[in-house]
């Protein structure tokens, strides 16, 4: 088992960010060190996707993204893990800088500004009127050791046309990253390459399912 302090990875698409002292790092499954007492968490984050099919179609509506539902053993800054199908852990002295969903609506915001496909988006607290409103939850958001060392990203999404408030589309993204390594670090690069995944998938099947909607029912 790594004590070291991570060392964030270079060359990503945004640096994966540390946002703490030294010395917080969390205890992986299956060690026995105990933390120490008031040591401070180390804060992560992921990064959005910044690659994308260039067929995808650019579009002229405008949509807001809801912040994703989620249960409450998700709903936190806690990074989740589980070991038997019964029981939701949490890595110690580690956190993300903010609950899980709110990271998730940014990067999700993030990756569709990053596709260069839409302008008008934003997120549906701000009021803002919209053609479309993409509402999600996030299901799975753990590292699994059920079978392996991995992490499990699920999110469920709904496309939702204004003003009718009717779902036009529906569909589930699921990803699972194996950790390679046995640094805290590693932990995160897979929760990074399965969000990544997922909103690579789910930013594309938005944009081609509105735009099949907005082509066949103009406002």
């Amino acid at each position: 088992m790594s004590t070291g302090k991570p060392v964030a990875p270079v060359g990503r698409r945004r640096t994966l960010v540390l946002l703490a002292t030294a010395g917080g790092v969390a205890a992986l499954p299956g060690c026995a060190g105990i933390p120490l007492a008031g040591t401070p968490n180390t804060l992560y984050t992921l990064t959005p996707k910044s690659t994308f099919d260039p067929d995808l179609p650019t579009v002229s509506w405008q949509l807001l993204v809801e912040l994703p539902v989620a249960a409450a053993g998700l709903d936190t800054t806690r990074i989740a893990l589980t070991e038997n199908y019964l029981q939701l852990d949490y890595y110690a002295q580690a956190s993300w800088t903010e609950r899980a969903p709110i990271m998730v609506q940014t990067l999700m915001m993030e990756s569709f500004e990053n596709s260069g496909r839409i302008i008008s988006i934003g997120r549906e607290t701000f009021g803002l009127r919209s053609d479309f409103v993409l509402k999600s939850e996030l299901r799975e958001f753990q590292a699994d050791y059920l079978e392996g060392r991995r992490v499990r990203v699920r999110i469920n999404a709904k496309l939702v046309r204004n003003p009718q408030r009717a779902i036009i589309a529906g569909a589930t993204f699921e990803r699972i990253e194996p950790i390679r390594g046995v640094a805290f670090i590693d932990i995160v690069r897979a929760f990074d390459d399965a969000l990544g995944g997922v909103m690579r998938d789910l930013v594309g099947w938005a944009l081609i399912e509105g735009e099949r909607n907005w082509i066949e029912q103009p406002r």
